[in-house]
């Protein structure tokens, strides 16, 4: 068994945050299933949305967010997390993240624009914002001697008050399979944080990793937490579409740079769906583009920012071009085949502006967690920013929360359970879920298909829950078995909501309605 004052689920920048905050005081365990590199917050491009600029304000960042998220964002949280932007900001600055600069802006930095903001005020590491900040703030942490880093371990279940037989409801770290050993250990804190990320993963295009399998919300799920909002699910408008490139994410920055949206003869289309154009929100864009190619029969649109210099797109989108040139698309003459892609989870575990869950003990940051900060669909750049902010908060507050007693815990019994026999099992239920949600649950729903998903749900999960009980863990079963949880909370969320509103739209309620009402799932207990 191994004992931490803390254990966080998850090597994001939220997890990472946390890690960093809280190592002068505690001892703290990482837990994250590959790498610690491995992970959505590394694949960021765009960057981070703050106010720095003396021409921007905290009112106006406010309203942008309130307006992206239809009606449903809370606003004490939108505003929290937005007057701390520029705080947040300045710890990543005196870290060593080295965003890119500009002497020629008062801040000293370049900012860019993305859809959905009415100034400039996206702070980036040219288009790899993730990845700068990911491994400045890896190497702090694998140098930390307050940290350990488990790399290769993936959490299989949080350890409760209900597992050990207890009175309450509380959390007392998790039980994870070292996938090298092939052995599941036992981590006891008094602390557990899960910052495990979204659940891209359970459509069958998605620009995530294919670490994004919703491991954190059913494991949340599973030990009695709420969720909120899961069934706005944001597709992001620009996944680039080649054969041989797997969910590579086309920026929202090149719109913001003045990239256009065109058909196949070169027709641009977005004007006709909205005044705002190619900087409309995501949702609407992803809306737009599904439209246009049921109504051609296309297999994707067009991103063209060709029109500009050369020098302008190598200089502001060096991995993009690089990347697509690998390709044989040079995206200086020519433009970006692109198609939508599920991209991020609006919704999941209740939590307050602490990051604290409905089980004592327990807290949720970043993706994995449902704070109203990106109520019906997610602002641009946000969600860096979110990490960073209750990623402190979380800290903060379990460094003035006393750990308390720690009972007796079990260690993991494998005793009744054989190897699997028939491991195709697990791939063939794998594809079935992620093209049913695909097929049902995507862009455009209705009750017939929102109906349709959850009768092919509701039988994978009996057959994914059998297997689990008779076989042996493995890294694909325990993703498996999160992945369609995650997708019943999805489709049952989307069954609640009898309006369009932000991400979910309704061929059957294509009505807002006036009153904008959070949708919440509570487990059974």
């Amino acid at each position: 068994m191994l004992k931490f004052d803390v254990v966080i689920v998850g090597s994001g920048l939220a997890g990472m945050t946390l890690a960093l905050h809280l190592a002068e005081r505690c001892k703290v365990a990482v837990v994250t299933k590959r790498d610690l590199l491995e992970g959505s917050s590394s694949y960021a491009q765009g960057g981070i949305a703050a106010v720095l600029d003396t021409d921007d304000t905290v009112e106006e960042h406010i309203r942008d967010t309130l307006v992206a998220g239809a009606g449903l964002c809370n606003a004490a949280t939108t505003r929290f997390i937005v007057e701390h932007s520029k705080e947040a900001i300045d710890w990543l600055i005196d870290l060593g993240v080295p965003f890119t600069r500009d002497a020629t802006h008062q801040t000293g930095y370049h900012l860019t624009r993305e859809g959905g903001h009415s100034h400039r005020r996206i702070i980036h590491a040219a288009d790899a914002t993730g990845a700068a900040v990911t491994t400045t703030l890896g190497q702090k942490l694998k140098a930390h001697p307050n940290i350990t880093v488990l790399e290769e371990h993936i959490a299989i279940d949080l350890i409760t008050s209900k597992r050990l037989g207890l009175e309450g409801r509380r959390a007392y770290g998790i039980y994870a399979l070292d996938k090298q050993a092939d052995r599941v250990v036992t981590i006891a804190a008094p602390h557990t944080i899960i910052a495990a990320g979204g659940a891209g993963k359970v459509y069958l295009y998605t620009t995530n990793p294919d670490t994004a399998t919703g491991d954190g919300i059913a494991m949340g799920w599973r030990a009695g937490c709420r969720v909120a909002n899961m069934e706005f699910i944001q597709f992001h408008p620009t996944c680039l579409y080649h054969p041989h490139s797997k969910s590579f994410l086309i920026s929202e920055a090149v719109r913001g740079e003045g990239g256009i949206l065109r058909l196949p003869d070169g027709t641009r289309f977005m004007p006709s769906h909205d005044a705002r154009a190619e900087l409309a929100p995501r949702d609407v864009v992803a809306r737009a583009i599904d439209f246009e190619m049921k109504k051609h029969g296309l297999d994707c649109v067009y991103l063209d920012i060709s029109y500009k210099p050369a020098h302008f797109i190598r200089e502001h989108f060096p991995n993009i071009y690089a990347h697509c040139l690998e390709l044989g698309i040079d995206i200086t003459q020519e433009p970006i085949p692109v198609v939508p892609a599920a991209h991020y989870t609006c919704g999941g575990l209740v939590t307050d502006l602490a990051g604290r869950t409905d089980v004592d003990g327990l807290y949720a940051v970043g993706e994995a967690a449902c704070t109203g900060l990106h109520g019906a669909n997610r602002l641009a750049s946000n969600s860096l920013l979110e990490c960073l902010v209750i990623g402190k908060a979380a800290a903060a507050d379990i460094l003035a929360t006393p750990p308390g007693t720690q009972p007796a815990i079990l260690d993991w019994d494998d005793s009744q359970v054989t190897d699997p026999d028939e491991e195709v099992v697990i791939s063939h239920n794998w594809d079935e879920l992620r093209r049913a949600m695909w097929d049902y649950v995507g862009i455009v729903r209705t009750n017939k298909r929102l109906e349709r998903a959850l009768h092919r749900i509701e039988l994978l999960r009996e057959e994914i829950s059998e297997y689990y009980r008779h076989f042996h863990v493995s890294n694909d079963l325990i993703e498996l078995r999160n992945l369609v949880v995650t997708a019943e909370l999805i489709v049952r969320s989307a069954m609640e909501r009898k309006e369009s509103r932000g991400l979910h739209y309704s061929r059957d309620y294509p009505e807002t309605l006036a009153e904008a009402h959070d949708t919440v799932l509570t487990p059974q207990r």
